[in-house]
């Protein structure tokens, strides 16, 4: 069979076709972008210390009831403990008045036994003032988040076999089906136990809905309009629904409402059904060719233009390979089935994670940038703007081995200064922190695209879900990386930068795809030269 981009020509890159079909599928990210980090807010710790029931105290007391404590070089209230109450009341009925009559380091403490008292500057309500997933409970907190990550990254794993078993399409719909309805139910979770589990489920829809959307535009876009879609536009949508995010959450303050907000969206992509339709390149690989050219006939009508009689023409060779392609269902086991293969699975899965955990790692770090988190989320989701549209540019007119090692490089080389700046200079520091997520970025919206160009079609979305599993192991283990400073001041960044430069390294072994056609077999792939 003759290559698809070369058969489909006759279609044109930017007919009505191809319009609705990169609009739609752009558009549908947007969610994804809100969704994802979403957990910032809804999870966040207000600032909160022992409840004080409705006793008789003096105000000296009521004030004084709660101990302080040194947080980071200051005095804060403590959060988890109090001074035993009926010692205190007593000492109040006496008449004492604390720290002159009374030494409050030897009055013995309690811990929150009657509840949390949690401030409302900021947030109405999280998950957090909830559950009371403070004190004891408080490694729930960041758990929550993994949990998440985990749900993204079981996704991650399964999502491109079912994809690549069963078609893009049904995927796609149906994971982003899981994604808004097990978000919307999340507000009626009775425990942190049933929100967890319904956030797993959240995840994995997420990250299945992302990738079988954009495996199903790369497969039926072509060009530079391919380029377009997979480095600029699903990237753009994703980071505009980023950038609602904050919105959102600054006029809700509520985790609820929030919920519910990020989650009704899902409905309206519904009417999606009847304008996208099933990768024709996927349902060639399976042999159903018919149902491949009764959708490139329809994309011709649309585009007004006049197909050949005959589109997908066989000869007896080629079929022989695409019957053998269509007996066997691939997995992921054929990713390591040989050398070729394997290599490049290989390295791929080291560049995404090194990626992924900078990125995640740089993103949560974003609290150095300002007190107000709304700010914070923004100014992080607004860097990523010029980074997208820099790796467009780039992907269009630049080498994707040689783009992403510099990239990379770069990243690493802004993380490595941070430790050169004085810390009379924190404006510095956080210039060049941005200037690295920038970056990482940059480089991760390209090896989206270098990924589909390397796979056959065959094993696309399997490639593309097992990279994306394996860096959503970066994702999970981020935040520890970011504690590692607890140790040496600057070890995350040289972690991270580090990590940049072993992988920078490791691209120089991939294959060149710039400029080629999408292999359609696993021979095709073979064939490349590195």
């Amino acid at each position: 069979m003759k290559d698809y981009d070369e058969t489909t020509a006759f279609l044109g890159h930017w007919g009505r076709f191809q319009q609705i079909v990169f609009f739609l599928l752009c558009v549908s990210t947007i969610p994804n972008g809100y969704g994802v980090f979403s957990i910032v807010f809804v999870a966040d710790i207000p600032s909160h210390h022992c409840m004080i029931p409705e006793i008789n105290l003096t105000e000296d007391w009521h004030n004084a009831i709660i101990p302080l404590e040194v947080v980071n070089g200051k005095w804060e209230r403590s959060r988890c403990s109090r001074y035993r109450l009926d010692v205190v009341r007593n000492l109040s009925a006496q008449g004492y008045i604390p720290g002159r009559d009374v030494n409050l380091t030897d009055l013995a403490q309690e811990r929150c036994v009657d509840g949390w008292t949690y401030s409302r500057d900021i947030y109405q309500s999280t998950i957090v003032s909830e559950f009371d997933l403070v004190c004891s409970e408080q490694w729930k907190q960041p758990f929550t988040t993994t949990l998440y990550f985990l749900g993204v990254l079981v996704g991650s794993f399964f999502a491109g076999q079912v994809s690549d078993r069963y078609g893009r399409k049904p995927v796609f719909f149906a994971t982003m089906a899981v994604q808004t309805i097990f978000t919307f139910v999340q507000i009626f979770s009775p425990s942190w136990e049933v929100f967890s589990i319904l956030l797993f489920f959240s995840g994995l829809g997420q990250i299945a809905n992302y990738f079988a959307g954009f495996v199903l535009g790369t497969e039926i876009l072509s060009g530079n309009v391919r380029v377009l879609f997979s480095s600029l536009g699903v990237c753009l949508c994703f980071t505009i629904g980023y950038m609602m995010l904050p919105l959102f959450a600054y006029f809700i303050r509520d985790w609820k409402s929030l919920v519910l907000t990020i989650s009704l969206p899902g409905l309206l992509y519904i009417p999606f059904w009847w304008f996208i339709p099933e990768s024709p390149r996927w349902l060639l690989s399976q042999g159903r060719v018919q149902e491949a050219e009764v959708i490139v006939r329809n994309a011709a009508k649309m585009n007004k233009v006049k197909p050949p009689p005959v589109i997908f023409e066989d000869d007896s060779n080629d079929r022989k390979d695409t019957i053998y392609e269509n007996e066997k269902h691939y997995t992921v086991f054929d990713l390591i089935s040989t050398s070729n293969i394997r290599n490049t699975t290989l390295i791929l899965c080291l560049v995404w994670f090194t990626q992924t955990t900078g990125y995640n790692g740089l993103s949560l770090n974003t609290t150095r940038l300002g007190a107000n988190p709304y700010i914070s989320c923004f100014i992080s989701a607004a860097v990523e703007v010029p980074a997208y549209i820099s790796s467009w540019l780039t992907l269009r007119y630049f080498p994707r081995r040689l783009s992403n090692i510099c990239t990379m490089t770069l990243g690493a080389v802004c993380l490595y200064f941070i430790q050169l700046v004085p810390e009379s200079l924190p404006e510095v520091s956080i210039a060049l922190e941005m200037l690295g997520k920038f970056n990482f970025a940059f480089s991760t919206a390209m090896i989206y695209v270098y990924t589909a160009e390397l796979y056959p079609t065959v094993l696309r979305n399997t490639a593309a879900g097992i990279c994306s599993s394996v860096s959503r192991v970066g994702s999970c283990i981020a935040p520890f990386v970011l504690q590692l400073s607890t140790y040496i001041k600057y070890l995350p960044y040289l972690t991270l930068g580090t990590l940049a430069v072993v992988s920078s390294f490791a691209v120089l072994f991939l294959p060149e795809s710039f400029g080629r056609p999408l292999p359609e077999t696993i021979q095709e792939m073979h064939k490349r030269d590195r």
